[in-house]
């Protein structure tokens, strides 16, 4: 296990730059709104399958192995295991915290279809209730993001490789945030630039996530502090895998094409593992 004293500064600012990639990728759902007549939501659903896969199997085969290699090293067997497990359900409890910190009906992941943006418009008379849907979406998400930047941040200190992995799922789950921002504030204002803005600002929720870890979480770092930090984030991945991925994935496109996605996602990550072994 690398302490915090022994981390190159090369590679936490590769672990800066993964978070940040990863959270910027809100505005590429910005773009896609703007840009694209109809979603392929074949395709969208099936990424956001792959990217819950990636995210599950790496948490649990992973991260949280990680976290209870370095606690039973350094705690015993016994008590090890149960503060892994323990720290695992902290992170979940921590996700369901946060969601429900989401005013109710304005949960950023009941996402809008490019193809309804016409719907949208025509339907919606009062300009000022779409625009305070896009404002409260953007805080959602941000909230949202601020423990998926955790995540990447750490996954890529503790190996480079599987940062990759994370940043790339979380920039997959991010695209169709981007989109939930974008499109009600576009047509409330009629301001591209506006719109873009704000699904773009959305996601720097995640790279201020990686600061806070970096400021107050790894000068601490020793074994039962990683330990701890990687058992709540496996919990914080799983959860949004469960909670936000997959379900926003079949809302897109069929139960099947999630699966497969998922399925495929899972085995992408477990051969990427080996291969780095």
């Amino acid at each position: 296990m690398t302490l915090a004293s022994d981390i190159p500064t090369s590679v936490i600012l590769y672990a800066f730059g993964l978070t940040l990639f990863a959270g910027l990728s809100t505005g590429i759902g910005a773009a896609v709104a703007f840009f694209a007549k109809k979603t392929n939501t074949r395709l969208l659903s099936t990424a956001l399958g792959f990217s819950a896969g990636v995210m599950i199997y790496v948490s649990m085969v992973e991260i949280f192995q990680a976290s209870k290699t370095s606690l039973v090293s350094e705690l015993g067997e016994s008590r090890g295991y149960v503060v892994a497990v323990a720290s695992f359900f902290g992170g979940i409890i921590i996700s369901a915290i946060i969601d429900k910190l989401v005013p109710s009906g304005q949960n950023p992941h009941e996402q809008v279809a490019i193809s309804e943006i016409s719907d949208v418009q025509h339907s919606v008379k009062r300009q000022k209730d779409l625009y305070r849907m896009g404002i409260i979406s953007a805080l959602a998400i941000a909230i949202h993001n601020f423990p998926e930047g955790l995540a990447t941040f750490f996954s890529a200190i503790e190996d480079p490789a599987l940062g990759i992995s994370v940043a790339i799922a979380v920039a997959i789950h991010n695209i169709p945030e981007g989109i939930a921002v974008s499109i009600p504030v576009y047509y409330s204002t009629e301001n591209r630039k506006k719109a873009f803005f704000l699904s773009f600002l959305s996601g720097l929720a995640e790279p201020v996530g990686a600061i806070i870890g970096f400021l107050f979480l790894l000068p601490f770092f020793n074994g039962t502090t990683f330990g701890i930090t990687f058992g709540i984030v496996a919990g914080i991945m799983v959860f949004i895998s469960f909670d936000e991925l997959l379900p926003t994935a079949e809302k897109y496109g069929e139960h099947h094409l999630a699966i497969y996605g998922l399925i495929a996602g899972m085995a992408v990550m477990a051969i990427s593992l080996l291969l780095f072994m």
